[in-house]
């Protein structure tokens, strides 16, 4: 066999193949029908062959009223997927993108060729928590952390709330323990799991779920009360600081503990530790909290950093924890439902008019559908045409619902990837995509730093580019604007878009990669944000009201799972054993209960219980040390996640790294347990 093709049927047919007559065919030459024949059938590939392919070789139609896939020449795939996006109604077509890997090329050109299309359905998969920086951009300016993560060594105070910092985002967490541990700075962690950086933590408050934001309210009421806020910046650089101040006394501390569930004495501590010494940085993923108020929350971290002075200094600020490694500059390049290139508003008349006159295209008016919001559209039938460009783990997490049941009803499914998974096996059009490390463009991290991205592997298979292959797509849709032949052209039109990158080219990051904004290209780069800013433009203070803790609840499952995960316990027993040639964790799980639930199920200390959920259960044995009425807490260890890893069967199994939201569950003891009981 010569092809890459051929090499692949051999390795996964070789007892039925004929290899000769595969060769033949391949090289044109006239060859017996019935062979012919066979060759045709392996062409064909069912849905699980597919998945053992792994990484993709070749772009795949599934024909209509065929089961399977068929191998076909690139342009046919591409005209497969026009004639088909044609057909669609614009408002009903959707674009997402993965934050795995992804350039802000692909972004800018994947979300510049939905709008030509007509419709504003694009976002990033990891695109789950957008509530994190719509306040940034509101009340301070730009949507983005304000400083850089290695100014982290020099903070005194950290305030990190709801975040598995340690495993989700740990560069950022390194400078952190790094302070911490040399004694120069506290920590305070408002989590109701046990994480790595609890560990750390001079206090850690476990409020009620649901009502981070009254906490929040009433250790901003106790630095007023007390009068450590920072009079001077607040006086200088914040407007409505009167208006602000009133609303705050609305947060008694007596109800604020009665709301939250945390001694006012802690509060208090929180409050005097985080106000105490600067500079003082606040960093938040708000994983735990409902959807309806991580906006709110946003704002009033917001708020504290102002109260206390802890904005446009270098070590202070705000860093938002997104999930995805470039979801800053997906953003920035606007590939979201609800803004233009530059952060520009959707809803305003002159950003889309800006953005239009440079593309020379009309802009769709109205919001898109986001991330969140994808799984219920499908269903309510809002989205018939999809096309996904990368794998996720949100695709089969929880955090989009049933995403994958929802896009078994869609009209028509593209998936661009570099490997096969439970996405490709349901798709109507696969097309290989080239992984991170043979591509070339450029990233935005989440201190704002634009980085050139070289390929250090040469390309595989038919895996394309996938700005490449958008355009191609564009064009056979009558599109202009999209005849890039590389990479560089594409930067440097979203540079003259994108206001805060317009001082940025390939040249000048060949050397070192440059934050955001750069304005001009004889201008230095941006290492913390507002400095002299609030100097002409004052930050915005945004009134904050008392309200009781609302958590979405399910009927079924009346309690919530927090779970942790740390690296080690040495005051839990446990053992390494050999399974399946490999070494695993054995050990027994305490599953930690309020004491007024354990009341209402009838459970005592030390009874063996089981917490279930849908689809998963923990046995353990029963702690009525919880400490908040509905909540139980479970912390695993990160070793046996590796083993869960290493056990995974699927070509890319980083996409199965189970994550730690809050959980609604059922606590009951085992069947045979309740019998001898």
């Amino acid at each position: 066999p010569k092809s890459g093709f051929s090499n692949y049927l051999f390795r996964k047919h070789y007892d039925v193949i004929n290899v000769a007559a595969l060769a033949r065919f391949e090289d044109g030459a006239t060859v017996d029908p019935a062979a012919l024949a066979d060759v045709d059938e392996l062409r064909k590939l069912t849905s699980k062959q597919l998945r053992g392919l792994g990484r993709l070789p070749y772009p795949m139609v599934r024909r209509r009223g065929e089961r399977g896939f068929t191998r076909v020449p690139w342009d046919d795939a591409l005209d497969t997927i026009a004639e088909r996006i044609k057909t669609t109604d614009p408002k009903r077509l959707s674009l997402y993108m993965t934050s795995r890997g992804m350039t802000n090329e692909a972004y800018y050109v994947g979300q510049k060729a939905a709008r030509f299309m007509g419709t504003n359905n694009v976002d990033v998969s990891s695109s789950t928590r957008p509530e994190l920086l719509n306040p940034l951009q509101e009340q301070l300016g730009h949507p983005s952390a304000t400083n850089s993560i290695w100014e982290l060594e020099q903070a005194s105070r950290f305030l990190v709330v709801s975040s598995n910092m340690t495993e989700e985002q740990n560069v950022v967490a390194v400078p952190i323990k790094k302070a911490l541990t040399q004694g120069t700075a506290s920590l305070i962690v408002i989590d109701q799991r046990e994480t790595e950086l609890t560990r750390y933590a001079k206090v850690w408050l476990k409020p009620r779920p649901g009502s981070e934001v009254a906490l929040i309210g009433g250790m901003i009421r106790v630095i007023f009360d007390e009068s450590i806020d920072d009079h001077d910046f607040l006086a200088e650089s914040c407007e409505d600081v009167t208006e602000f101040r009133n609303a705050i006394w609305g947060f008694d501390l007596i109800q604020v503990e009665r709301v939250t569930g945390v001694p006012q004495s802690q509060i208090r501590a929180a409050a005097r530790e985080f106000a105490a010494s600067k500079p003082a940085a606040i960093l938040y993923a708000l994983e735990t909290l409902p959807r309806a108020i991580r906006e709110e929350c946003s704002r009033a971290l917001v708020n504290l950093a102002l109260v206390t002075g802890n904005v446009g200094k270098k070590s202070a600020g705000l860093f938002p924890l997104l999930t995805g490694a470039n979801d800053q500059g997906s953003r920035d390049v606007g590939c979201a439902p609800d803004f233009l290139p530059g952060h520009r508003n959707l809803t305003s008349e002159q950003g889309r008019q800006r953005v239009a006159d440079a593309w020379n295209a009309q802009i769709p008016p109205f919001r898109g559908v986001g991330a969140l919001d994808i799984t219920s559209a499908i269903n309510d039938g809002k989205v018939k045409a999809l096309q996904v460009i990368g794998n996720n783990p949100n695709f089969t997490n929880g955090e989009l619902g049933d995403f994958l049941e929802a896009a078994k009803s869609l009209d028509f499914l593209v998936v661009q990837d570099a490997f096969s998974s439970e996405l490709t096996e349901i798709a109507d059009v696969v097309l290989p995509s080239q992984t991170f490390a043979e591509r070339r463009g450029t990233y935005t991290n989440l201190e704002r730093r634009v980085q050139l991205l070289r390929p250090a592997l040469g390309v595989k298979g038919d895996g394309e580019a996938d700005w490449r292959t958008i355009c191609q797509i564009a064009q056979r849709m009558g599109a202009s604007g999209f005849d890039y032949t590389e990479e560089d052209p594409i930067f440097d039109e979203l540079n003259n878009i994108v206001r805060v990158y317009g001082g940025l080219s390939y040249g000048r990051l060949e050397a070192e990669g440059l934050q955001w904004p750069c304005l001009a290209a004889d201008m230095v780069d941006t290492p913390y944000l507002y400095e002299r800013t609030f100097e002409t433009r004052k930050a915005k203070l945004i009134n904050m009201t008392l309200a009781d803790a609302e958590y979405p609840m399910d009927s079924q499952y009346p309690l919530l799972l927090a779970h942790g995960r740390v690296l080690h316990q040495p005051d839990v027993d446990m053992d390494i054993v050999e399974l399946n040639n490999k070494n695993s964790i054995n050990r027994q799980e305490t599953i930690k209960v309020h004491p007024d639930d354990a009341r209402t199920l009838g459970i005592s200390e030390g009874d063996w219980i089981e917490v279930v959920a849908a689809g998963s259960t923990i046995e353990g044995a029963a702690s009525l040390t919880g400490h908040q009425p509905g909540i139980v807490n479970v912390t695993t260890l990160f070793g046996e996640l590796i083993s869960e890893l290493e056990a995974n069967s699927s070509s890319d199994p980083l996409q199965h790294i189970s994550t730690l939201p809050l959980k609604p569950v059922k606590v009951a003891k085992p069947v045979t347990q309740a019998a001898a009981d």
